[in-house]
C-alpha cells in the first residue's frame, strides 16, 4: 500500500510539473486567438475565438518569408554542426595519433570561449568576405560547433571497437564504415543532437541580428516589428511567436522515436 500511494504521488507530482511547463505554451497560443480587445484579459478560456491576430500580423510581415529564411538557417547550421561533429568525434574515436588529447582539449577550449571574443572578428571577416546582409553570413561562421562533438564523443567511446575491426577486416574504408556501421548505430543520438543544434540556431538571436542589421529577414528578428517605444502589439506578436514554435514541435515528433531511444540506451549503460 505504502508502494501504491508513493506511486500515486510521484505521478501527481509530474502532473503538477508538467502543467507548470505546459501553461506559458497554452497562455501564448491563447493570447493569439484572443480578440484584438481581449488580448489582455486574464481569461483562462480566450472565448470568442478570433484569427485577428494572425490576420494583423501578416499583413505588417511577411510571416511566410520569415518562418522559410529561419527554418532553412537553422537547417542549414544544424546540418552543419552535425557534419563536422560527426567526423570529428569519429576521428578522436576510432583512431590514436599523436596530439590527440591536446586537440580533444582545444575542441572543449573553443566552446569555453565566450560569443563575445569571437563576434567582432567574425563580423570582420564576413565583411571582407561581403557576406553581411546575407543569410550565408549567419549560417558560415556557426557550420562547427565543440557541444556535437564532445556529445558524439561519448557516444562513440561506447561504441562496440569490435564492429570497426570486423569492417576494417571485411575491407571497408574508413569513410565506408562510418555511414554503413557507425551511423545506423547512432541514429537516436543524431536524432536527440539534431534537435538540440536546430533548436540554438532557430533560438539564436544576437549573430542574425549583427550580420543583418536593420533587415528583419528572420522570425527572430521580425518579432521587433511589433515592439515600439510606445508599447508593445501584443497580439500580432503572440501570433508570430505561435507560429515560430511550430517549426521545432514538428521536428520533435518526426525525431520522437529516435529521442526515446536514445534515453533507454543511455540508460542501459
Amino acid at each position: 500500500m505504502d508502494s501504491r500511494w508513493r506511486t500515486i504521488r510521484g505521478h501527481a507530482v509530474l502532473v503538477v510539473l508538467g502543467v507548470l511547463c505546459v501553461f506559458p505554451i497554452y497562455w501564448l497560443y491563447a493570447t493569439s486567438l484572443r480578440q484584438p480587445d481581449d488580448v489582455l484579459s486574464l481569461s483562462l478560456l480566450p472565448w470568442p475565438l478570433s484569427l485577428e491576430n494572425y490576420a494583423d500580423a501578416a499583413s505588417k510581415v511577411d510571416v511566410v518569408r520569415l518562418l522559410a529564411n529561419t527554418t532553412v538557417v537553422a537547417l542549414l547550421t544544424a546540418l552543419g554542426q552535425l557534419l563536422t561533429g560527426l567526423l570529428a568525434a569519429y576521428a578522436f574515436a576510432a583512431w590514436r595519433f599523436r596530439f590527440q588529447r591536446l586537440l580533444y582539449l582545444a575542441f572543449v577550449g573553443t566552446w569555453l570561449v565566450p560569443f563575445q571574443v569571437t563576434m567582432l572578428p567574425n563580423y570582420v571577416l564576413l565583411f571582407q568576405l561581403g557576406l553581411l546582409n546575407t543569410l550565408a553570413g549567419v549560417v558560415v561562421p556557426n557550420l562547427c560547433s565543440a557541444l556535437g562533438v564532445l556529445m558524439l564523443r561519448q557516444h562513440l567511446d561506447g561504441f562496440p571497437k569490435e564492429l570497426l575491426e570486423a569492417a576494417r577486416m571485411d575491407g571497408r574504408s574508413s569513410w565506408t564504415t562510418l555511414w554503413t556501421v557507425v551511423v545506423p548505430n547512432l541514429r537516436p543520438a543524431l536524432a536527440a543532437l539534431t534537435i538540440l543544434l536546430f533548436v540554438n540556431a532557430w533560438n539564436e538571436y544576437f549573430w542574425p541580428a549583427m550580420v543583418l542589421q536593420r533587415n528583419n529577414a528572420m522570425v527572430q528578428l521580425g518579432l521587433r516589428s511589433f515592439m515600439g517605444t510606445e508599447g508593445n502589439d501584443w497580439g500580432p506578436l503572440m501570433a508570430v511567436a505561435g507560429l515560430a514554435c511550430l517549426p521545432v514541435f514538428a521536428i520533435y515528433l518526426v525525431l520522437q522515436r529516435h529521442i526515446v531511444n536514445a534515453f533507454v540506451r543511455s540508460g542501459l549503460k
